[in-house]
């Protein structure tokens, strides 16, 4: 990891960058793919299915029996645990439910607003060196809470041709409609066109490689909306010396363990405490099964000192943070300071990895600085909102006159007449 002492304000940007390619380096990539899709359907997919997964399918979507002996292949402990964490997040998410909103705003106006459920969601789920079966609650119980009507899942398969069975297993226990061996850009693509196999979604979740993330973005020029430009993860803790060397640097790796392309960052006001972290992370590391993927991750990381906590908080915000972790005895400071991340963390009791699996919030979050202008995924991204509007009589002749001047005065014509005719009637 890079360790900056002091950085200036206007060196930020540059100490702060991300590792992730730009859209301009994937899209044409994107494109290709896309336009085969749009145009040939399954026998795109199938073409690259086999060529970025190693696989031939002859049928792509997951059987009843695929299902079914999925369950036979987690353990009761697992199931135990999905199980636990599938409530947590209903209790939240549930929560998260607003009546309508309703109001005359004159006499004879009556108006109101009403949340529907969008009704076909396309949810897509990394399958490759990690089985992110969790994410599959984070997506599928909210959507299921909202009244999606169509839950459509696609995950790529192994070189089997088979899908991980806690993904399989999760998905129908959280009311997913339609499971697809399908992944990366090609899935994306399914999404977006349809094919004879995958539907065409509205909206798109998800998160996913640099890949996929391009992907999702240009799918909005085909009219597909998407829950947010969520590439590789990335977390930053803020820690001074009251904090846990040994917990910051367990947390630290628990997000370079993601992929090669993730990014972590430490921000403290002690010298002392980086190094002790520094070196934490360091045992901590040689023993992890994913120790190469960490390494490569670590390599794009960064170790800062700051000397007070107003510089640190203004760098803080200026980052974005995906997952931001708060460990320090100035806990209130950042907790009150915080405006741009995704998910909050505060104490040192509070791994982010409980975010991720089971304590309620939703682990699919903005990244890439995004959290400056998005939320995470939540319940109300799984629905829209209407509004309603009915004028009666009286309502009519209050608002007439003002809208008969405003619409004169843009120039139109048409919208005055709607309005001058129903007066006319009433006299």
């Amino acid at each position: 990891m890079f360790k900056i002492e002091n950085p200036k304000p206007a060196q930020w940007s540059e100490i702060l960058k991300r590792p992730t390619k730009t859209v301009e380096d994937i899209e044409a990539t994107v494109n290709e793919i896309f336009h085969e899709v749009q145009t040939k359907g399954d026998a795109a997919i199938s073409k690259y299915t086999s060529l970025f997964d190693g696989v031939a399918l002859e049928d792509f979507e997951v059987s009843a029996q695929e299902i079914e002996a999925a369950k036979n292949l987690i353990s009761e402990e697992l199931k135990e645990a999905i199980q636990l964490a599938k409530e947590n997040i209903t209790k939240f998410h549930a929560a998260q439910k607003t009546e309508k909103v309703s109001i005359s705003t004159q006499e004879g106006i009556d108006c109101w607003q009403e949340k529907k459920a969008i009704q076909k969601v396309g949810l897509y789920i990394p399958g490759g060196s990690a089985p992110l079966f969790s994410t599959i609650l984070m997506l599928a119980v909210p959507a299921t809470i909202a009244g999606c009507e169509e839950i459509v899942l696609c995950t790529p398969p192994n070189r089997e041709g088979k899908v991980n069975p806690a993904i399989l297993y999760t998905a129908n226990l959280c009311g997913v409609t339609k499971i697809l061996k399908v992944g990366g850009i090609q899935a994306i693509a399914g999404f977006t066109f349809g094919t004879e196999t995958i539907p065409q979604v509205y909206k798109i979740f998800g998160p996913g490689n640099q890949f996929v993330t391009v992907a999702k973005q240009l799918s909005t020029k085909y009219g597909v909306a998407i829950d947010m430009p969520a590439g590789p993860s990335e977390l930053l803790v803020f820690a001074d010396e009251t904090a846990e060397p040994s917990f910051v640097a367990s947390d630290l790796l628990s997000q370079a363990e993601h992929g090669a392309d993730s990014q972590v960052i430490l921000v403290t006001t002690s010298k002392a405490f980086l190094t002790k972290v520094e070196t934490e992370i360091e045992n901590q590391l040689s023993v992890l099964p994913r120790k190469e993927i960490a390494t490569k991750a670590i390599e794009n990381s960064k170790l800062i000192f700051v000397e007070d906590d107003k510089t640190a908080l203004q760098l803080i915000n200026t980052y974005g943070p995906e997952h931001f972790i708060i460990s320090c005895k100035n806990e209130d400071f950042y907790v009150n300071g915080i405006h741009n991340a995704g998910s909050v963390f505060i104490g040192k009791y509070t791994p982010e990895s409980a975010g991720d699996y089971a304590s309620g919030t939703n682990h699919t979050l903005p990244t890439n600085g995004y959290a400056k202008q998005y939320s995470g995924v939540n319940l109300d991204s799984f629905m829209k909102s209407m509004t309603f509007q009915k004028i009666n009589e009286t309502g009519i002749k209050t608002i007439g006159k003002a809208i008969e001047l405003m619409a004169e005065a843009e120039g139109l014509q048409a919208h005055k007449n709607a309005v001058t005719l129903r007066l006319k009637s009433l006299n």
